[in-house]
């Protein structure tokens, strides 16, 4: 039943701290764990507290590689660095974070290892005399941006199985049924053909000497050959340096399930099968997946290239894949060279950190800086853009550990490293699931019932068959009725008051089951420090502490829920007495005496008229202007007051506050405002300003003068309304004539009534000769 300190400090959260030995009868030992305010008030010594924390170690921190000279005296000891630290020890406490800052730069003329993968495909004839020219040309452009530069070449067709290829003897040997200029070479898997080397020259001649293969079907083998390419590093020359790898084809590709098409079924084991350059499972296994080659490509370090043509761009544009660039073909591949450059560009450019797979249960998050020093959190901050050579990021990452693992399995550990770059920076995470104290146990300790248990943290672990806190009772030999009846309070029917368990004739009482923070204590489990009365919603008042039901408050407060403070300071009211002298001070709150006063300190009273409005306004008013009250009862009524009178309110307003000072003002039967001092006592001494704010009469000539301009103003207007809305008619009447005289026809008719003015007479006695 007893839990051991070991087993209570690897499941407590972060906020708890551990104290020693100080319990009481009744308690037990989970409640020597809370939070460090919390065990001090319980009695806990301040020097018994046990509080690890956590903390990071850099274990190894080579700095940053900076300038060019001495990156080439660090380059030939094989030290350029461009990522720190390198390695670091995290001590975590569970459900603490910890963090530590990771630098990446990119520094100047640093190794390169390209490796050009090629479909030989007879649909790719045009392009490789382009490929032939490659070497001289990739090497002196690559000589802008680093001194170390090699280079390779490999290629790539199909399975040699139907119905990849023609299995015919004749189309084994020349799958493409030519001669001229020279025949096709036999197809093939995958063949490497150049390991990595910085003679240009030599490529060029190797690359010379190929020639073009065929296959039946459209898609191509290529991630059978990027397997291999990147897996086989001894064979391609591969260095701990960035890799680079263009994959050119101008087909899609074959993925793992397609081998069943030609009997293949056994699946791909992710290793190198290269025998004399030749790889030679490509008929046995099938091909990869493309997460098993993104997978291997991030392992390896290895930024890939597409350089492909338009029509199956989109097939190579996954986003699966780690840091790749895709670029697209011209039509006999002339433009490879500016495609390798600008995708170098553009992957060297980014840096994206990834972290190997996490422990379960731990959490990591990342925040970063870039160029422009903003920070940015989640997914974005795992990444920069935009860097150039010399440019320097810092990346903040945080790891939040568990409840502790069991003790047997091993130090976990984390890998992060930038994308595509081999440096990378190994976290060692080490749990922290113990108390400092625990180095300092007694085994066989005389304390423990004559050594039946090990002292620990100030208590006793038991060996097996005892219990009891001190190992005390022999589990075979205490018999549970006897043990029982002293767990009972009184002959109660319930043992342990029903809140606990009994062991070894005493009480080991449980948390309660609704708040796990909540625990019973107690000879009988009949005290608990959760059930006490609570005041504005907090137990004893947030004044006191329950013990065993009953608060027991701090120095200044009383009651049942510590509700009532014995200062009285919330009753002083502004002028520092209590309840304004209008009441009680009872529990921190004022007792008025006259219910017409309310307020925290009795200084309200809504149905009270104010000390300037009281009979006094109307002696000012009569005494200093003859106004109100007529002479005899203002002179009966007003006797009392000593007037003094000002000439202008801003006399009074410079004179200072004073206890019994009241600064009045109040509107006459005129509608002026009259300005007063008022200062109360045996007689009341008022200070009257003469000159009155009376409110300026009506304007009479700007208001005449506003009403006729409206009307002038209103009835220009109307009449420009009048005139516009005319002239719009007159056009559109216009407009309707126009075109009526357009559509109109005129018949052309003699007129009836016309007579012409010449008359032709036809002489009779003519004739015709």
């Amino acid at each position: 039943m007893l839990i051991t300190v070991l087993a209570i400090a690897k499941y407590i959260s972060s906020w708890l701290i551990f104290c020693g030995d100080f319990l009481e009868l009744g308690q037990h030992i989970w409640e020597r764990c809370d939070t460090a305010r919390a065990l001090l008030q319980r009695g806990c010594p301040s020097d018994r507290l046990e509080d690890p924390r956590g903390s990071t170690v850099l274990l190894k921190n080579r700095r940053i590689t900076f300038n060019p000279k001495e990156q080439r005296r660090q380059r030939q000891q094989g030290q350029v660095t461009q990522l720190q630290p390198q390695t670091v020890l995290l001590n975590l406490r569970p459900g603490e974070p910890q963090s530590f800052v990771v630098k990446f730069k990119r520094v100047e003329d640093y190794p390169i290892d390209l490796y050009y993968l090629m479909d030989l495909s007879f649909s790719m004839e045009v392009d490789l005399p382009s490929v032939k020219k490659l070497g001289a040309d990739l090497m002196e452009e690559m000589r802008n941006t680093t001194s170390d530069f090699r280079m390779g070449f490999g290629a790539f067709v199909d399975k040699t199985v139907m119905p990849y290829i023609s299995t015919a003897k004749d189309m084994l040997r020349n799958p493409c049924k030519r001669t001229e200029p020279w025949p096709c070479t036999p197809p093939f898997t995958y063949r490497h053909i150049l390991s990595l080397t910085a003679n240009g020259s030599l490529f060029t001649e190797l690359v010379g000497g190929q020639r073009i293969s065929g296959n039946l079907d459209f898609p191509e083998g290529g991630l059978d050959a990027l397997m291999q390419a990147a897996v086989c590093e001894k064979q391609i020359g591969w260095r701990n340096v960035t890799r680079l790898l263009v994959f050119s084809t101008d087909a899609g590709f074959h993925f793992a399930g397609d081998g069943k098409l030609g009997g293949i079924v056994l699946p791909n084991d992710g290793k190198c099968h290269l025998h004399k350059n030749v790889y030679t499972k490509g008929n046995s296994q099938d091909y990869p997946s493309v997460a098993h080659v993104a997978e291997t490509l991030r392992e390896k370090n290895i930024q890939i290239i597409f350089a492909v043509t338009e029509e199956v761009r989109h097939l190579y544009e996954v986003h699966v894949l780690p840091k790749c660039a895709v670029g697209t073909l011209s039509n006999n591949s002339h433009n490879i060279l500016q495609i390798i450059v600008e995708a170098y560009n553009a992957l060297t450019s980014e840096v994206v950190m990834e972290n190997s797979k996490l422990p379960p249960g731990y959490h990591i998050s990342y925040t970063s800086r870039c160029k422009d020093r903003k920070l940015r959190r989640g997914e974005q901050g795992r990444r920069c853009s935009d860097i150039s050579v010399g440019d320097e990021v810092s990346f903040n990452v945080s790891i939040t550990a568990p409840l502790c693992v069991p003790a047997a399995q091993s130090p976990p550990r984390v890998v992060i490293k930038p994308q595509g770059y081999s440096e990378e920076v190994e976290v060692l995470l080490s749990p922290i699931c113990e108390c400092s104290c625990q180095k300092d146990a007694v085994p066989h300790s005389p304390t423990c019932s004559h050594g039946n248990g090990t002292l620990e943290c100030g208590t006793c672990r038991c060996k097996e068959g005892r219990v009891g806190a001190l190992c005390e009772c022999d589990r075979a030999e205490s018999g549970e009725a006897f043990d029982s009846y002293l767990c009972r309070r009184d002959n109660a029917s319930e043992v342990c008051s029903g809140r606990g368990e009994c062991v070894c004739g005493k009480c080991v009482c449980r948390k309660s089951g609704r708040k796990p923070v909540h625990a019973y204590y107690g000879e009988f489990c009949e005290c608990s420090d959760f059930s006490c009365d609570q005041y504005r919603g907090q137990q004893c008042g947030g004044q006191g502490r329950c013990v065993c039901g009953a608060c027991r408050c701090h120095a200044a407060f009383r009651g049942r829920a510590c509700e009532c403070p014995l200062s009285p300071e919330s009753c002083l009211s502004q002028d520092k007495q209590i309840c304004s002298g209008r009441g009680d001070c009872h529990c921190g709150a004022c007792i008025c005496h006259d219910n017409r006063f309310r307020g925290p300190t009795c200084e309200l009273c809504p149905s009270c008229p104010s000390v300037c409005t009281l009979h006094r306004y109307k002696c000012v008013l009569c005494r200093a202007f003859s106004l109100g009250l007529n002479p005899k009862e203002c002179e009966t009524r007003c006797v009392h007051l000593n007037l003094t009178l000002v000439g202008q309110a801003g006399v009074l307003a410079r004179v200072p506050p004073s206890p019994g000072l009241h600064r009045c003002m109040e509107v006459d039967t005129e509608g002026c405002r009259v300005h007063f001092l008022l200062r109360t006592g045996k007689k009341d001494d008022v200070h009257v300003a003469l000159e009155r704010e009376c409110p300026s009469g009506p304007n009479v000539i700007l208001i005449t003068a506003a009403l006729s301009a409206s009307v002038v103003v209103l009835g220009v207007a109307l009449l420009l309304l009048w005139k516009l809305l005319t002239g719009v008619h007159d056009r559109r009447e216009f407009a309707h004539f126009q075109r009526e005289l357009e559509q109109r026809r005129w018949d052309r008719r003699d007129n009836p009534i016309y007579r012409s003015a010449i008359t032709t007479t036809v002489n009779p006695k003519y004739k015709e000769q």
